[in-house]
């Protein structure tokens, strides 16, 4: 059953991207959708660096497509999709490698055409008057974890 979380500005985004964190597991994926500068990557950095160290260096893989990330307990990869051209490129840049060895962000996931993984976290980001709006659909193993915001 879908969320909605109200994000009145950057400080709520990123303090969501670390609630999710905090419940990510190995093989889980999460997937960011919204239009450009709605959020994606300042969601993602406060995930990451609640997996990491709150100064972690979080580039956006963009251009390199994916950026590698090793917490204490968990690896994560962080996907930027919005450069691939099809979802055939996808066994390109690793994707089922880094499920099988830890857990994934993947910023434009629409680009994977249906081929989505099970276990997935959907959150779509969409710009509002007062802010923005984060709209959580789990599926697969995410079904029944409580996000609590």
């Amino acid at each position: 059953m879908p969320i909605t979380i109200d994000l009145a500005d950057e400080a709520a985004t990123t303090r969501l991207g670390a609630v999710i964190a905090r419940l990510l597991r190995a093989g889980d994926a999460v997937c960011l959708t919204g239009p450009l500068g709605a959020g994606k990557s300042t969601l993602a950095r406060g995930l990451i660096r609640a997996l990491t160290r709150p100064d972690e260096d979080v580039p956006s893989p963009t251009f390199t497509l994916v950026q590698f990330y090793e917490a204490a307990e968990l690896s994560l990869a962080h996907f930027d999709l919005y450069r691939l051209a099809g979802p055939d490129e996808v066994e390109e840049v690793g994707l089922d490698e880094a499920l099988d060895n830890g857990a994934v962000l993947i910023e434009w996931p629409e680009r994977l055409e249906g081929h989505l993984p099970a276990d997935r976290l959907d959150i779509e980001i969409a710009i509002v008057a007062s802010g923005r709006v984060a709209k959580l659909t789990p599926y697969g193993a995410w079904e029944g974890r409580t996000i609590e915001f």
